[in-house]
């Protein structure tokens, strides 16, 4: 990887237009938009690349539905993106529609190159085709199903003369750039997931079609369109002047240390397509490939049917954007699932935006208006506690820029937190209130005064990159008029930055708390214990978390699902009656969860089980109990 590199490229995926943004669209967005802006306040000569995938078979058919070109279709779609990400203050260099000409230059270019080399030829395709992911699915990703892997809806069989590309040839180069190029995946929990589906064998890839038209015609195969996904991954080098613009992609690809933000659904196809694609052509692969998980809503998965999408719109209007921005990067760390509540969105702003930083703020402002009448003021000699704070500032600005540089966004504020948290301790332990009292100590008071000042200006351009809005405010209000896009590192290193004579501003709450409404309990008045047992019996339940290593069906058992998972000590199987619950069954797998371990072995249809898996159930079906990732398989629970 570049890490010397101070050309720094970044990229979203190309956002599908069947449908409109979404809270997932966004998050990724916003983590590209926040590293874009990290990475320039850093020194870095930034260029950050976002925009939509207009091509494919859905987007005509769907196109066809609403009385639409495929043109106007898409045309109609793109300012859905554009006005979402306006709203979300994303600040981005270029915005690339695959319907572009100077797209459709790109793509014949790197067709062309590849097929010269001999790397594309002609066959027939006969297979199972998700149309909703244009994506064709080979048996062994199936296990005998014929619903998609990914969306889970019914696969078609398609049958049809096709230009293949030679993805087979490239899987060992690509298996030693993974492993010669430790961050090439991030986060590195994810590399084995890739490597596993590498060494199990790469298929050559269908890259054309012939039966619809909406797509980049082929130069050299008359009568067929380019297959959507060699189309689109090559977006990420248009932009930057592949096809027309030679220095600019030398700088931009060449030179820049590369990077593609993802959601962890599409990780294969940026992690073995792209680069087999670039091997082909003799490219610069990128540098890293970051997959993040996915949101769910309350604890369940997000879905229109149950009313629980969230919104972002609704959400910046009930929060403000720069707390739905810091909410979705802390909450979740980047590469992990994340559940977006009501409760946790509210405690969480509460918690670090009113009570921790908007706190420290208030306080600061207060009391140096109050002493001082909020005109800077020469302190005295630094103390030890003094330097202590100088020090963990340096210690703060390592730590975060470690944690950026491996995209982990809830790490980096999880450390400037901590020096925020330091600083409203140090109020406590250096009690200006009591150093206002005594004439002699107005110096020391200063002093301390200061630093807090100080500390305030140098959070404010910490945050920044996350809460861009919020970071002006507080500037402001420490009296400076600055454009925090223009602010870097080396500007905000160094102490004493505040000159004698300084006018503070007035301070205002920028992160006002929030109430959580109450909702009306009705609670029986009378409590009765129905079957009631004591801790001595409750005691020989053996309760503890194990790990979903593998899930399939029970073979002529609609309702049965036969988990194999890992007990801290053994692998054992277990046989649960979940799966109507469960249709993407696969999906468990890896996630942790809690299970009955000393009930006695039992068959079910004929299958082994050792155990039992605990559930809920309410008005919304049945339900795994789900442990945090962090928690070891074998983990008691008591």
């Amino acid at each position: 990887m570049c890490k010397k590199c101070k050309n720094f490229y970044v990229t979203t995926p190309i956002y599908y237009v069947n449908g409109d943004p979404h809270v997932g669209t966004a998050y990724t967005t916003i983590a590209a938009d926040v590293m874009n802006r990290y990475r320039k306040s850093m020194g870095d000569d930034t260029y950050f690349l976002t925009g939509t995938d207009e091509h494919g078979q859905k987007v005509e058919q769907t196109a066809k539905q609403k009385g639409y070109s495929s043109q106007d279709w898409t045309d109609h779609m793109v300012p859905n993106f554009k006005n979402m990400w306006s709203a979300l203050n994303i600040k981005y260099d270029d915005f690339i529609r695959t319907t572009e000409e100077r797209h459709k230059l790109a793509v014949k270019k790197i067709l062309n190159v590849v097929y010269e080399k001999g790397d594309i030829y002609k066959g027939e395709y006969e297979g199972k085709y998700c149309i909703s992911c244009e994506t064709f699915f080979p048996e062994n990703q199936l296990n005998g199903s014929n619903k998609c892997p990914d969306c889970g809806k019914e696969l078609s069989l398609v049958k049809e003369e096709s230009y293949f590309f030679k993805m087979s040839k490239y899987a060992d180069m690509l298996l030693e750039h993974i492993e010669k190029n430790p961050d090439f995946i991030l986060p590195h929990s994810r590399r084995n997931e890739v490597i596993a589906f590498i060494k199990q064998g790469l298929q050559d890839l269908s890259i054309s079609r012939n039966t619809f038209s909406w797509g980049i015609p082929i130069d050299f195969a008359p009568g067929h369109i380019t297959y959507v996904w060699f189309d689109a991954l090559t977006n990420y080098m248009t932009a930057v002047g592949y096809e027309n613009n030679l220095e600019m992609f030398d700088k931009r690809w060449n030179k820049s240390r590369v990077v593609h933000l993802i959601g962890k659904d599409i990780l294969r196809f940026h992690a073995i397509i792209w680069p087999c694609m670039l091997l082909s052509a003799g490219e610069k692969l990128p540098d890293s490939i970051v997959a993040h998980g996915w949101w769910t809503s309350e604890g369940e998965k997000m879905s229109k049917s149950r009313n629980n999408v969230v919104d972002p719109y609704k959400e910046i209007e009930k929060y403000g954007v720069d707390a739905f921005r810091y909410y979705l990067l802390r909450e979740a760390s980047f590469g992990s699932d994340g559940d977006y509540s009501t409760k946790s969105v509210i405690t969480r702003l509460n918690s670090d935006l009113s009570n921790d930083l908007g706190n420290l703020l208030n306080r600061t402002l207060g009391m140096y208006k109050k002493y001082f009448s909020s005109i800077i003021v020469a302190g005295g000699q630094d103390e030890e506690i003094d330097k202590e704070i100088k020090n963990l500032f340096e210690e703060i600005l390592k730590e975060v820029d470690e944690h950026m540089y491996l995209f982990e966004y809830s790490k980096a504020l999880e450390s400037i937190w901590k020096f925020i948290s330091r600083l409203n301790k140090y109020i406590d332990e250096t009690m200006p209130w009591i150093l206002a009292k005594d004439e002699d100590k107005k110096q020391r008071l200063a002093t301390v005064m200061n630093i807090l000042s100080e500390s305030l200006y140098k959070i404010a351009f910490m945050v920044s990159p996350f809460m861009p809005i919020s970071a002006k405010k507080i500037f402001e209000q420490l009296g400076f008029d600055i454009e925090v896009e223009n602010m870097r590192i080396d500007e905000v290193k160094d102490w004493n930055k505040f000159t004698e004579g300084h006018k503070l501003g007035e301070a205002s709450p920028i992160f006002p708390r929030i109430e959580i409404e109450k909702e009306e309990v009705v609670v029986k008045k009378e409590l009765k214990v129905e079957n009631p047992i004591d801790i001595k019996e409750f005691n020989k339940v053996e309760i503890k978390v194990v790990e979903i290593l593998n899930v399939d069906k029970v073979e002529g058992a609609d309702k049965l699902l036969k988990f194999k998972v890992f007990d801290g000590e053994f692998e054992r199987q277990i046989i649960s009656g979940i799966a109507k619950y469960y249709p993407d069954f696969k999906k468990l797998i890896g996630t942790k969860v809690m299970a009955v371990l000393n009930l006695k072995f039992t068959k079910l249809k004929g299958e082994l089980s050792q155990g039992m898996l605990l559930t809920t159930e309410d008005k919304n079906g049945v339900k795994l109990v789900f442990i945090d990732k962090d928690i070891q398989a074998g983990a008691v629970i008591k």
